[in-house]
């Protein structure tokens, strides 16, 4: 820097040497040196370019509750599942939306398999030979349903892709249905061979439960809302409901989906084609055959309808923890004798998907992208699952707009995304993001993913990968938090979530971006998942949201400004606010409770605490870097400062991909990333460092050298991905 100071010097002297020379004046010759400098100043300030950071100020100022409410009545008038003309129609609205904003949009196609009910029932007899009772399987209207018409063309309740088959057999309560559970039924004698089991939500998603239920060696499996879980406090007969209340009917059902993985079931590991185009895919008997797919015939029910089934059940009284809430029936673990006849055919077929996209194209680094997205598609109205996300993206959108018309151009590309099919299996991310993986691999910033934006009171709820960290506590002081306007987002967030989270299962659209590629991503929402008991039913809807989620849609406009912010601020800051040194920390402590879990284990650690090491210094030089380079006023616009900047932010860009490993994780190779993953319990848990996790459950179990050589194996994959990541920070060549 100082090198370049005495090479300006010459420059700014010579018109004075100049003037001496013709004998002016000392005086006159300061005077000259400060008209000059007036004019120079004067000059910068009428063409500097507004800072950001004015911008940024302005965006929060923008927000409006009107829009984000109109946005969600239009999108919830009609149940919309992915693959119907509804969904289009959904599709379309969107589109204009974005389009209305002079966005440049596009409709990406895709030709997946999806699964729809062609025939179910379900029967209840007293014993082998008597007669049935039958289970309506509907979900009821109340009086005065704004929605009632529209609720005729909700899809029957079921479980995408269950297998289809009849059977008739005696029914195993299991509780929650997690592998648990069934070590407790196991432990009392209870064979699960054959028979029909009932458990009941609350504990782990319905594709684990389900896939537990046939490792069990279950024939079928029902699932039902315990209104203990879903149904409200008090005793049975004084409980309200929605529309009363927030809790739901008894006669509510929670749907969902049982492919045990991600994307197109036909086309996994590779993305599927549109309608009419040629690519590979599997059959349907190789799915059938697929560990992904259920395997056996499973139907969601009400919580009305387990209470049925569970008075006519025998058998041993279950434990206190298994038990129903205040006026429930004694619950029973069986078999029988009660006898359980389920039929469920399904419908899979190839239909048509479509993302919707917008772009906001960089001015200096149009090549880099922030990606934002939220999927459109609901297994019924979709008010809070996922559309109140949707209503908030759109949301953010005019805000943009409106800075756009102000001067504002980011620094570098946004995309905004509306996928389809995620209630599927993520299906549209997925598809988009393995088609265009090469060209995230290298250009993707960040994906930020808003699936619901509000489920009702209780304050932030962000998830994360690390080096995000940071940046969204600085993003949530700048915004008021809605129920209390006196403090900050941040403030509600430390009180009610100290800890941000991890993105890590397959919750969500996020999964594509971090476990496939490695590319840093968030997740966010307002309020907590407990305050929203009618998930994936009827009762989904813009009432529900309108006098229980949000009734003044400020709770939307408040996580469309952090959303927001926090997207402007990657796309705009001169260098990339990640900050690494908070990864490095929450590894530290991760591999203590992951070591923790394995005392006395015949392997060494040593491997992985080293390259956490690593990774401590690499992460607290760049920031070093980054501050040094903040701190340099000179050359803003110099090509080597230029340069400089595009090498830090391409390193802290993709340290995320060093996370990853090719083969990915064992026995699942769709998982990549080493760091953070779901547990191969459970499809949405969290589990840091899962290949270590995972081997040293497998060892354990085994006890053998081998499972041994296997776990150290996964220790030396876990260090050599967390020193990979280092290197890139580093950005040194051995």
């Amino acid at each position: 820097m100082s090198g370049r100071g005495k090479q300006q010097q010459p420059l700014l002297l010579s018109p004075a040497h100049a003037a001496a020379g013709s004998g002016m004046g000392r005086r006159r010759y300061l005077t000259f040196l400060v008209v000059a400098m007036t004019l120079v100043a004067s000059y910068h300030l009428l063409h500097a370019p507004i800072p950001s950071s004015r911008y940024h100020a302005l965006f929060l100022t923008l927000g409006s509750n009107t829009s984000a409410s109109a946005h969600l009545r239009a999108l919830t008038l009609r149940p919309h599942v992915a693959g119907t003309e509804a969904n289009s129609v959904a599709a379309e609205y969107v589109r204009a939306a974005l389009s209305s904003l002079s966005f440049p949009t596009r409709v990406t196609p895709y030709s997946v398999l999806l699964s729809y009910p062609a025939h179910r029932s379900l029967s209840i007899s007293a014993g082998p030979g008597l007669p049935n009772n039958f289970f309506s399987l509907v979900q009821e209207t109340y009086p005065g349903d704004p929605y009632a018409a529209a609720a005729a063309e909700v899809i029957p309740t079921y479980f995408a892709y269950s297998g289809s088959g009849s059977v008739a057999a005696e029914v195993v309560y299991a509780n929650y249905g997690d592998k648990r559970d069934y070590a407790y039924l196991a432990s009392r004698g209870v064979d699960v061979a054959g028979k029909v089991v009932l458990a009941r939500y609350g504990d782990i998603h319905c594709e684990d439960m389900v896939r537990n239920a046939r490792a069990a060696g279950a024939a079928a499996a029902v699932i039902y809302t315990d209104a203990k879980d879903f149904g409200g406090p008090g005793a049975k007969g004084k409980r309200k409901w929605f529309p009363d209340t927030r809790w739901l009917p008894p006669s509510g059902v929670q749907v969902g989906t049982l492919y045990y993985a991600n994307g197109d079931p036909t086309t996994p590991m590779w993305p599927s084609c549109a309608a009419g185009e040629d690519c590979e895919r599997l059959s349907m008997e190789e799915l059938d055959g697929s560990e992904a797919m259920p395997g056996i015939p499973a139907l969601p029910v009400s919580g009305r309808d387990g209470e049925t089934i569970q008075k006519a059940m025998g058998g041993g009284v279950a434990p206190p923890e298994w038990q129903g809430g205040e006026g429930a029936p004694v619950y029973r673990i069986g078999p029988g004798p009660a006898v359980l006849n389920l039929t469920y055919i399904g419908n899979e077929t190839l239909a048509t998907i479509e993302n919707v996209f917008a772009v906001i194209e960089g001015r200096e680094e149009p090549d880099r992208y922030v990606i934002i997205g939220n999927h459109r598609d609901a297994w019924t109205f979709g008010a809070v699952d996922p559309n109140s996300g949707t209503a908030a993206m759109l949301e953010i959108a005019e805000r943009l707009s409106k800075l756009e018309k102000k001067g504002w151009r980011p620094r570098r590309t946004i995309l905004v995304c509306s996928w389809d099919a995620e209630e599927f299996a993520l299906i549209g991310s997925t598809e988009w993001a393995e088609e265009n993986m090469d060209i995230l691999g290298s250009r993707a910033i960040a994906y930020l993913n808003v699936d619901i934006s509000v489920f009702g009171p209780g304050g932030l709820m962000p998830r994360a990968t690390p080096q995000l960290d940071e940046l969204i506590k600085e993003a949530s002081r700048m915004v008021p938090d809605p129920d209390d306007p006196s403090h900050t987002l941040y403030d509600a967030m430390i009180r009610n979530n100290p800890q941000i989270t991890r993105v890590a299962g397959a919750g969500t659209d996020f999964a594509a971006f971090v476990q496939y590629i490695g590319v840093p991503s968030l997740d966010m929402s307002y309020g907590l998942f407990s305050e929203y008991p009618v998930y994936h039913s009827l009762y989904d809807d813009y009432v529900w949201m309108e006098r229980f989620g949000d009734p003044l849609f400020h709770r939307h406009v408040a996580l469309a400004s952090v959303w927001g912010l926090i997207a402007l601020r990657l796309a705009d800051d001169e260098i990339i606010p990640f900050n690494y040194v908070s990864y490095a920390s929450e590894l530290v402590e991760s591999s203590k409770v992951v070591e923790d879990g394995c005392p006395g284990c015949p392997v060494s650690f040593t491997p992985l605490h080293k390259s956490i090491k690593q990774l401590e210094e690499a992460a607290t030089e760049i920031q070093i870097e980054k501050k040094m380079l903040q701190a340099e006023k000179w050359g803003l616009n110099t090509r080597e400062r230029t340069l400089k900047v595009r090498d830090i932010n391409d390193r802290l860009m993709m340290a995320e991909r060093a996370f990853t490993n090719r083969e990915g994780l064992a026995g699942r190779p769709w998982y990549k990333h080493m760091i953070y993953a779901s547990s191969d319990q459970d499809d949405w848990g969290t589990k840091a460092f899962p290949g270590i996790v995972s081997a040293i459950a497998n060892a354990n179990k085994l006890n053998t050298s081998e499972s041994w050589r296997l776990l150290q194996h996964e220790i030396y994959r876990g260090a050599r991905a967390v020193s990979k990541a280092s290197a890139v920070l580093d950005g040194r060549l051995t």
